[in-house]
């Protein structure tokens, strides 16, 4: 029985009287199971409707069609039990001002019937760098330490199934270290994590396995490691001021002053090189690396909606990502 499994999702927004918008199709037949003790990454632009599967997961929104279990428990017919097997880091920064950090979660504990959670309550605190702030009152708090408290409540009641949405969004390096560490833990005992985040670097280093969303469909369904074996094979990396000519800027991708080139080898490599002198572009600090995860994402993403774009996993191919 898969963790999660969410089986033919759809989701249409009605259309509005108000400004004449048409109904909006949020997901489109979204369906992917994830096995226990995955480390899933959820990806995709902003509206690709990662946030309405998750609303959907956490019973917060109704799916127009399909079904979405946790540990085989209907998330609306069985909506009690799929909750006590589900935690769930949402977005936005959600908190009681009345309350210390302690309290906040002694409070969450007895939402879920645990009376006795002080042991798991302070090894929570330990572990997210809350330990001196437990007397602390909500309001006091930085936006990232408020952040350790949203996931530390998800955690409270210790669900087999973890759900991060953009957890370290807009935080520190500090934050993002101790909450990965404290994560990873918690997966290699057998936690089941689900994680959606625009920081692809982070998917590449901790997900098993992603799922790309792009206008409510996935688009690719496949191990990180099977995604990265089939991008572009290397990529040149170089500095410029100076404008690229019309043969590389179709292909470049530029953030400030850093230009990526695909280059599926040493000879595409090297005419990259003879157009940018020939151009008179002056390239620094010149560095080839391998594909990353990143340039698999704009690549997906800059194709067509037309179904999945990788092969899903076999049986044998899913015992393996909640194994690896």
């Amino acid at each position: 029985m898969p963790a999660l499994s969410f089986q033919s999702i759809s989701k249409v927004y009605p259309a509005s009287g108000k400004n004449g918008a048409p109904p909006l199709k949020a997901l489109d037949d979204v369906s992917f199971d994830i096995e226990e003790g995955e480390f899933f990454g959820l990806l995709g632009p902003n509206g690709a409707g990662k946030t309405t599967l998750i609303s959907i997961l956490a019973g917060l929104a109704r799916a127009t069609a399909g079904a979405v279990k946790v540990h085989g428990f209907d998330v609306q017919t069985d909506f009690v039990q799929a909750r006590r097997h589900l935690g769930i880091v949402p977005q936005e920064l959600v908190f009681d001002p009345f309350f210390t950090v302690r309290e906040a979660l002694v409070f969450q504990s007895g939402y879920f019937g645990l009376h006795h959670n002080g042991p798991w309550i302070d090894q929570l605190l330990e572990g997210l760098g809350l330990a001196d702030k437990a007397k602390a009152n909500m309001r006091q708090l930085s936006g990232g330490m408020k952040r350790r408290v949203l996931v530390a409540q998800a955690l409270v009641h210790k669900p087999p199934v973890i759900v991060l949405d953009e957890p370290t969004a807009g935080v520190d390096v500090e934050l993002r270290q101790t909450l990965w560490h404290f994560i990873a833990g918690l997966n290699r005992q057998g936690h089941t994590v689900l994680l959606t985040t625009h920081y692809l670097e982070e998917a590449e280093a901790l997900c098993n396995r992603l799922a790309m969303l792009k206008s409510g469909r996935v688009i690719a369904l496949e191990k990180t490691s099977v995604l990265l074996s089939n991008a572009t094979a290397n990529v040149l990396y170089f500095k410029t001021d100076s404008a690229l000519p019309p043969s590389l800027a179709g292909l470049a991708r530029v953030t400030g002053r850093i230009v990526a080139l695909p280059a599926s080898g040493p000879a595409e490599i090297e005419q990259h090189l003879a157009q940018l002198r020939q151009a008179g572009v002056n390239a620094e600090d010149v560095e080839i690396r391998k594909a990353d995860l990143e340039d698999v994402f704009i690549e997906l993403m800059s194709g067509p909606v037309t179904g999945r774009r990788t092969a899903t996993l076999t049986e044998a191919g899913l015992a393996d990502a909640a194994t690896a």
